[in-house]
Formats: C-alpha cells, sequence, structure tokens
C-alpha cells in the first residue's frame, strides 16, 4: 500500500499558494485493507476513506468508463492492480495531474509543472471530452489564474464537446456549484470569456451570450458594448470584495438588454422588467438559491433608480426604499447598493468614480428606520385613529424624518 498527495495541494504548492484541503490517492489496497487500518468510509460512487487522525480524504486508484451522456454517466473501477498513472490520466488539467509521494517527490506524467510554468491549461487527454463539468471547471480556473491562457487543443476540444451536446446534459447542481465559484474567483469575467469563446455560453447562458454586440448610449457607457460592460461589472464586484449574492446580481441586472427590439436600440426602455423576468428564468433553470435570486430580482429592477436617486425629494426616495422592502431588510439593502456601485464604476473610465446614491440612500434609510414608530401609533389612538391611518401617519413620519435630517444637496 503507497500513498500519495494529489490534486490541488501538488498544484498550490508549485505555485507558491497556500495549500487548502490535501486530498490522497492509495495505490495496492483494497477497501478491507482500509477499513483494517482504521479508515473510515464515505464514498458512495467510488471508495474514499477519512483517514483515522488527519481525517483527510484518502481516495483508492481508481480508472473510469464513460457509458452515458452527462455527469453521471461513468463506471468507476478501483482495484489494487490500479496505477497512479492510470489514476492521473482520468483527471481534467495537467495542473491538477500531479502527485507527490510521502517524501516529497514530484510525480509529473503528463507534464503538469510545465504547464504551470508557461501558465497553461491544459487537458490531460481526450477523457476531458466524456465530461461536461470539466468545460465548467476549465472555465472556472481561468478566473482563478487570469493570467493563464486556455491551450489551443483543450478550447477545440471544448468546441467539439459543445457541438456534440454533452453541456446539454449537465444537471442543475453542478451548473450552478460550477458557476458560483466560478463567480467568487478573482476575475469572474475570465469564466464567461471561456464559456463564450467554447460556445458553451450560448447553451449554458443565453440570457448572457446573447448581450455582446448589444449597444448602449456612449454618453453613459464608453465601452459602448454590452456584454463588455457585464463583464466589467463583474470584475468590479470582484475588486470590493462583493459577496456571491451581490455578485450574482451583478450578472443579472442589465439581462434584459438582449431582448431590446433594435428600433429602440441603443436606447433600453423597459429593460429592467425584461431582465426580473430572465433572471427568474435562469434562476429556475440552475436552482439558484433563494437569497441570490431575490437580490437579483430587485437590482434588475431598481438599479436604475438607485443611479437616479441624488435627484429625488424624500417622498420618492421613502418610496423607493419600500419597494426595496429596506426598512424591513437594511442588510439586503447595502448588498443592493453595492450591486449598484458596481454597476456604476464597472464602466470605461469610471473604475475609481465615487457613487454617491450609496452614502445618500444609507442615510434616508436611517433616518427611516429611526422614526419611533410605536410612539407614532400610540398618539394616533389616542386621537381614536386605527387601522390604515396609522399606516399612512408612520409613513408621513418617515417622509419628515428624511426631509429633515437629509442635506438637500447629500
Amino acid at each position: 500500500m503507497q500513498r500519495f498527495l494529489v490534486g490541488g495541494a501538488v498544484r498550490d504548492r508549485l505555485l507558491g499558494r497556500p495549500a487548502g484541503d490535501r486530498d490522497w490517492v492509495v495505490v495496492g489496497a483494497t477497501p478491507a485493507e482500509m477499513l483494517e487500518c482504521g479508515f473510515a468510509p464515505v464514498g458512495r460512487d467510488f471508495p474514499v476513506f477519512l483517514h483515522p487522525e488527519t481525517h483527510e480524504e484518502h481516495a483508492l486508484a481508481r480508472t473510469e468508463r464513460k457509458t452515458a451522456p452527462g455527469y453521471h454517466g461513468f463506471v468507476f473501477h478501483a482495484a489494487p492492480e490500479v496505477t497512479l498513472e492510470e489514476d492521473l490520466a482520468r483527471r481534467d488539467l495537467t495542473v491538477n495531474a500531479m502527485a507527490q509521494d510521502e517524501e516529497g517527490r514530484l510525480i509529473d506524467p503528463f507534464g503538469g509543472a510545465a504547464d504551470l510554468a508557461a501558465r497553461v491549461l491544459r487537458h490531460v487527454s481526450d477523457a476531458f471530452a466524456e465530461d461536461p463539468v470539466r468545460i465548467l471547471r476549465l472555465a472556472r480556473f481561468a478566473a482563478r489564474w487570469p493570467d493563464f491562457s486556455v491551450a489551443p487543443e483543450t478550447m477545440a476540444l471544448v468546441r467539439r464537446m459543445v457541438a456534440a451536446g454533452e453541456v446539454d446534459a449537465l444537471v442543475a447542481e453542478r451548473v450552478w456549484q460550477e458557476l458560483s465559484r466560478g463567480l467568487m474567483e478573482e476575475r469572474p469575467s475570465r469564466m464567461f470569456e471561456v464559456l463564450r469563446e467554447g460556445g458553451a455560453l450560448a447553451r449554458l447562458l443565453p440570457e448572457v451570450d446573447r448581450l455582446w454586440g448589444v449597444p448602449q448610449p456612449s454618453e453613459h457607457h464608453p465601452e459602448v458594448d454590452t456584454g463588455v460592460h457585464l463583464m466589467m461589472v463583474l470584475d468590479m464586484a470582484a475588486r470590493l470584495q462583493a459577496s456571491l449574492a451581490v455578485r450574482f446580481a451583478c450578472l443579472g441586472h442589465d439581462l434584459g438588454k438582449g431582448e431590446t427590439p433594435a428600433a429602440e436600440l441603443p436606447r433600453h426602455r423597459g429593460h429592467e422588467e425584461r431582465s426580473v423576468a430572465l433572471v427568474q428564468a435562469l434562476s429556475e433553470r440552475w436552482r439558484v438559491p433563494a437569497a441570490c435570486r431575490e437580490l437579483a430580482e430587485v437590482v434588475a429592477r431598481e438599479h436604475g433608480h438607485v443611479h437616479r436617486s441624488q435627484d429625488l425629494g424624500a417622498a420618492a426616495l421613502l418610496r423607493l426604499l419600500e419597494r426595496c422592502d429596506a426598512l424591513r431588510r437594511p442588510d439586503r439593502f447595502d448588498e443592493l447598493l453595492l450591486a449598484c456601485e458596481c454597476d456604476a464604476r464597472g464602466r470605461t473610465g469610471h473604475a475609481d468614480d465615487p457613487y454617491p446614491p450609496r452614502e445618500r440612500l444609507g442615510a434616508a434609510l436611517a433616518l427611516a428606520r429611526g422614526v419611533d414608530t410605536a410612539a407614532v401609533a400610540a398618539e394616533a389612538a389616542q386621537r381614536g385613529l386605527s387601522g390604515p391611518v396609522v399606516g399612512d401617519r408612520i409613513h408621513a413620519a418617515r417622509i419628515r424624518a428624511i426631509a429633515q435630517g437629509l442635506p438637500a444637496d447629500a
């Protein structure tokens, strides 16, 4: 029995980056022998065990055979005679197909170290084409390491996979898992650019894919192209260390511009409501978590009003806060404002601009929430008032608080 450190831990060590979880491959063992050594079984599809002391995952060396389309269409074979090289050969990219023995010696049968040095993402073998999830992983790694290029032969293989319909067999859970991870990488735009170049974006996220080539008014968008703008917004969200919900909201905020009638270009009247509908459809298709979906919907609907809120009076400001459910959910409203800031700064020449609406709306919300609603209701009761009238008085009190507490030029 031999064990080898494999995958990301080896790769990150060679890159000089902090390693995350350590995964091991065990060669020459059976499941019974692993149990005898105190390992705890955890794998359902193939034999994976937890070390009795470190609790790190140890998988028996295995091979796999494609039997049906999609992610689940595999038969795995784990046996003592399976070699380390056979196990590494089934991995996705050469940079992930390296191992180290317990003395720290590198085993690199597919040139992963050379590809790391050259900053290239390259598939290990044509077995890459058997698992469509690997297209998403490739794009995610491109977002993690924006200075890495995709090998031409790998991109050609991705295009063949898309043409063969492999991505159409992907299940929602795996698509969202990889998309959400990619959104949280250093440069999310690279994920979408790689997917678009390989043809996969049009199949997985056609709402996003169709934004390239759609013009916008140059006085507001010097970059003009809506797809280019969207990528700048996503990268601004990464720069500002936004949450996943904010980044997904950024992804969906302008989807409706892809359905603007040609006669109405480059203006996009009504794109907000179209964006909401498209965010809902996309979220349903890929089973996006509720928190991400709900924030994306309100950002899609209200981002234009937020941008123009500097010109709003107290009553209009309160109506905007109420539409955004800001009084009840101030934390989500703060995320909405951050998404709007990413939108405003994700434009050519505006990356370092201040975003005054965020401060002004935040101040307006604090003033509105500072109203003692219980006192207002008690006073109304003393006057014999009840029902909707009490709500009207609370609403009026909040407008007064905003008008009195917010400077006109704030």
